[in-house]
């Protein structure tokens, strides 16, 4: 029943963003952008934490989970080192998917080639 809750949870985010895509003018970067911040603010807003446990890897690989881990991250540097956290707290709770996401890149842009469209 975990995958079943991981997979409809994940596609809904899916579904929403594709008609985002579809239906308005929105560019990728900007649904991208608005999907991170969904996730910081649902994380504030407390909704977003039950929906990890109930979903757990469907809530947490979106763009939105990646918000989510900024927010927790946040959130737990304040209570360490005080408003000073805000500042350092989403670095450092995504900083091995930052820096996955960079080396990835860098080597997907060595082996293939770009081209414009």
């Amino acid at each position: 029943m975990e995958y079943l809750n991981a997979f409809w949870v994940g596609g809904v985010f899916c579904v929403i963003a594709q008609i985002l895509i579809d239906k308005t003018k929105l560019t990728p970067a900007r649904i991208l952008v608005g999907y991170v911040t969904s996730g910081v603010l649902l994380s504030a807003l407390g909704i977003y934490p039950p929906l990890v446990k109930y979903a757990q890897c469907g809530a947490t690989v979106p763009l939105t989970g990646f918000g989510y881990s900024i927010a927790k991250g946040v959130e737990k540097a304040v209570d360490q080192y005080g408003l000073i956290g805000a500042l350092t707290g989403g670095f450092t709770a995504c900083a091995a998917g930052i820096a996955a996401a960079l080396i990835f890149g860098y080597i997907a842009a060595l082996i293939f080639n770009g081209r414009p469209k």
